[in-house]
C-alpha cells in the first residue's frame, strides 16, 4: 500500500509540474468557458429562471467534459513519442500511473471550476455554499470516469491517434447538446427530449443545477450521483485493465 501511494504520488508529480510552469496555458483553456459565461449566460439572464444559478453549473459541466476527456490526448503524445513504453517498463504500479494521472486531471478541473464560480458572482450568482460542495464533489467524481475512459481511448487509439480524435468529437458535443447544458430541454421536441433522457450526462446536469441553487433535497441529486458513479466505475475498471494489460 505504501508503495502505491508513492508511485502515485511520484505520477502526479511528473504530470502536474508542467501545469505549474504554464499556469497561462492553463487560463488559456478557460477561453471558451468564459466567453459562455460573460457573453451568452448574459442573453439568458431573466430568461431562464433564476438564470445565473441555471447556466453556472452548465458551464461547469461542460468543462468537465472538455477537460478530462481531452487529457487522453497528453497520453497519446506520450503513446506516439514512446515515453510511455519507457515509463511501463519501470517498477511503477500500473494503477498509480492511472490515478496519478487522474489526480492531476482533477486539481485542474477544481481550480478552473472555482475561478468560474467566483467570476460568477459578481454578475449575479448566489452561493450556497453546502450545495457547491457537493455539487464539486459530484463533478471530481464523473471527472474522474471521463479521464479515465480517455486514457483507454488513448491507448486503443495509438499509434495513428485517428480512433481518438473521431471519437472524441463524434461523442463530446453531442452529449453537451444533448444534456441541456446551453439551452433548456423543456423546450425542445418530445423525440429530442426522450434521446436527451437517454444521455446519464442530463442526470448529472439537472442534479448541478439543484446543488448549486441550494435545493439539496431534489431527487435529481440522486440521479446525478448515481451516473456519475456509473460512469467513474465503468472508467477506472476499464482504464485500469488497460493500463495493466500495457500498451
Amino acid at each position: 500500500m505504501t508503495t502505491f501511494f508513492r508511485d502515485t504520488a511520484t505520477v502526479f508529480s511528473r504530470e502536474f509540474r508542467p501545469v505549474l510552469r504554464d499556469s497561462v496555458g492553463l487560463l488559456f483553456e478557460m477561453g471558451q468557458p468564459l466567453l459562455f459565461l460573460f457573453l451568452f449566460g448574459s442573453l439568458l439572464d431573466g430568461a431562464v429562471g433564476s438564470s445565473w444559478q441555471w447556466f453556472v453549473p452548465g458551464i461547469l459541466v461542460m468543462m468537465c467534459l472538455t477537460g478530462p476527456m481531452s487529457s487522453g490526448y497528453t497520453l497519446l503524445v506520450e503513446l506516439i513519442g514512446g515515453s510511455l513504453e519507457r515509463l511501463m517498463v519501470t517498477p511503477l504500479n500500473r494503477t498509480a500511473m492511472l490515478v496519478g494521472r487522474t489526480m492531476k486531471t482533477m486539481i485542474v478541473l477544481l481550480a478552473q471550476a472555482v475561478l468560474i464560480i467566483v467570476l460568477a458572482v459578481p454578475l449575479g450568482f448566489e452561493l450556497y455554499p453546502a450545495g457547491v460542495l457537493a455539487g464539486l464533489a459530484q463533478l471530481v467524481v464523473f471527472g474522474v470516469g471521463l479521464g479515465s475512459l480517455s486514457f483507454v481511448l488513448a491507448i486503443k487509439s495509438a499509434p495513428s491517434g485517428t480512433l481518438f480524435y473521431v471519437v472524441s468529437q463524434s461523442v463530446m458535443f453531442p452529449l453537451l447538446l444533448l444534456s441541456g447544458v446551453l439551452l433548456p430541454m423543456e423546450t425542445a421536441p418530445a423525440w429530442l427530449r426522450a434521446v436527451g433522457y437517454a444521455n446519464p450526462v442530463t442526470y448529472i446536469v439537472e442534479a448541478q443545477r439543484a446543488l448549486f441553487s441550494g435545493n439539496l433535497t431534489s431527487p435529481s441529486i440522486l440521479y446525478g450521483t448515481a451516473a456519475a458513479c456509473a460512469i467513474a466505475a465503468i472508467g477506472l475498471y476499464l482504464g485500469n485493465r488497460a493500463m495493466r494489460r500495457g500498451v
